[in-house]
C-alpha cells in the first residue's frame, strides 16, 4: 500500500476536490504547487499555493511526486496515462480509517472520517470521499469515485470509471459495472450493468 506522502508533491488540479485534498496532506510533507486551467483556482485563493501551468503544461516526463486532485472522473480518465511516468501518493486524511487488511492502489484518495472496512481493495486513482464507507471484501476498480456520505455494504464490487453519489447507498453482495452513476441518495438493491445509470429509492434504471 503507497503510504502517505513524507516529501514534495504536486497536485493536479486546483478546484474545490483540490483544496479537500491539500488540507489531508500530512505534517513533514510540502506542496510545490498545482497544475489547472484556471488562473484563479480556488486551491491557489484559499492557500496561496502556486498555480505552476495548465493541464496542458504539465510535464509528461518524471518528476516530483504527483497526486490526481480532481473530481470529475471523465477529466481524470483523461490524465491517468500521463502519470505513468510519474511517482504517484496515496493521501488519506488523519480522521480516515482504514483496516491493517485493506488494500489501497496507487494515487488514491481517503477523505476525513471515511472508512475503508477489512479486507477491501481499492484500485489505483480512485476517491474514497469524505465519510463514505467501503465495508469488509468490496473491490472498487480504477478511478471509482465514491462520494461524501455513500456507503458499500460488504462484498460490493464496483467497476471502472464508475461514480457512487453522495449519501447512496449499496447493499451487500450487489455488483455495479464500468461507468455507471449512482445518483445521490439512491438505494441499490439489484446488479446495475456496464454504463448503468440508477436512480431512486430503490433504485431504478433511467436514460
Amino acid at each position: 500500500m503507497t503510504q502517505d506522502p513524507s516529501r514534495a508533491v504536486v497536485l493536479l488540479g486546483g478546484g474545490g476536490h483540490a483544496l479537500v485534498v491539500a488540507d489531508a496532506v500530512t505534517e513533514g510533507a510540502e506542496i510545490l504547487g498545482y497544475f489547472d486551467d484556471d488562473p484563479r483556482a480556488v486551491l491557489g485563493e484559499c492557500t496561496g499555493l502556486v498555480r505552476l501551468g495548465t493541464l496542458a503544461e504539465f510535464p509528461d516526463a518524471s518528476g516530483p511526486h504527483v497526486h490526481l486532485a480532481i473530481g470529475n472522473l471523465a477529466v481524470r480518465a483523461s490524465l491517468i496515462g500521463r502519470l505513468t511516468a510519474h511517482q504517484t501518493v496515496t493521501i488519506r486524511h488523519a480522521t480516515a480509517v482504514l483496516s491493517a487488511s485493506a488494500e489501497l492502489g496507487r494515487d488514491v484518495f481517503v477523505g476525513p472520517q471515511a472508512v475503508v472496512h477489512t479486507g477491501a481493495r481499492v484500485g489505483d486513482h480512485c476517491i474514497v470521499n469524505t465519510g463514505a464507507i467501503i465495508e469488509h471484501e468490496c473491490v472498487l476498480g480504477e478511478n471509482v469515485h465514491v462520494a461524501p456520505g455513500a456507503v458499500l455494504g460488504g462484498r460490493v464490487s464496483v467497476g471502472p470509471g464508475t461514480l457512487v453519489g453522495l449519501g447512496s447507498r449499496v447493499l451487500p453482495g450487489i455488483r455495479i459495472g464500468a461507468g455507471c452513476v449512482v445518483g445521490a441518495g439512491a438505494v441499490v438493491i439489484r446488479d446495475v450493468p456496464d454504463g448503468g445509470r440508477v436512480v431512486g429509492v430503490p433504485a431504478r434504471t433511467i436514460g
